[in-house]
C-alpha cells in the first residue's frame, strides 16, 4: 500500500514534467533550423530552443502577395539578426533560405531589416493554426510576401 502511493505520486510528477518540458503553451514540435555557409560557427536550433527565446512582435505588417489580395498581418518570432550573429555572420551579402520541400531563395542583407523567424501568426502558434505553413517561417517586412519562406530548415550565409 505504501509503495502504491509513491508510484502514483511518481506517475503524476512525470506527467506534469512532460507537460511543461517544452515550456508553458509551447507546442511540441520536432523541427530544426540550421545556419550554415560563411559563418564562424554553424548552428542548429530546435523548435523548442527558438520558442523559448525572447520574441519580437511585428504588428500591422503589409503582406504584399503576388497572388490574391494583400493583407495586414502581425507576427511574433526570434530576431533573425541575433541568430545570424550567434553563428558569427555579422558581415555578409546574402542569405539563401531553404524550405523543407527544397524551395530556396536568395535574399540580400539589405532586405533583412527587422526580419524574424516567425513562430506565431496573429498571436497563435503557426504550428497549431497553419501546420502546412509552419512551424516556422521567415518574415521580412521590407520584402514582398513571396519571399517570406515557410517551413524553413536552413539558412545559408553567403559572402
Amino acid at each position: 500500500m505504501k509503495y502504491k502511493k509513491w508510484i502514483i505520486l511518481g506517475l503524476v510528477a512525470g506527467l506534469l514534467l512532460s507537460l511543461t518540458a517544452c515550456g508553458p503553451g509551447i507546442p511540441k514540435v520536432e523541427w530544426e533550423l540550421k545556419i550554415s555557409g560563411d559563418v564562424q560557427t554553424p548552428l542548429a536550433f530546435t523548435y523548442d530552443n527558438l520558442a523559448s527565446r525572447e520574441m519580437v512582435d511585428l504588428t500591422e505588417i503589409l503582406m504584399a502577395k503576388s497572388v490574391g489580395e494583400d493583407e495586414v498581418t502581425s507576427w511574433s518570432g526570434v530576431n533573425l539578426s541575433s541568430l545570424l550573429s550567434e553563428a558569427g555572420a555579422d558581415d555578409f551579402a546574402t542569405i539563401t533560405v531553404i524550405a523543407v520541400d527544397g524551395y530556396a531563395i536568395e535574399i540580400s542583407a539589405n532586405e533583412l531589416t527587422d526580419g524574424i523567424i516567425a513562430l506565431k501568426d496573429s498571436g497563435e502558434w503557426i504550428a497549431e493554426v497553419s501546420p502546412d505553413k509552419g512551424p516556422i517561417r521567415l518574415v521580412t517586412p521590407d520584402t514582398p510576401a513571396n519571399r517570406w519562406v515557410f517551413q524553413v530548415v536552413e539558412i545559408q550565409v553567403n559572402q
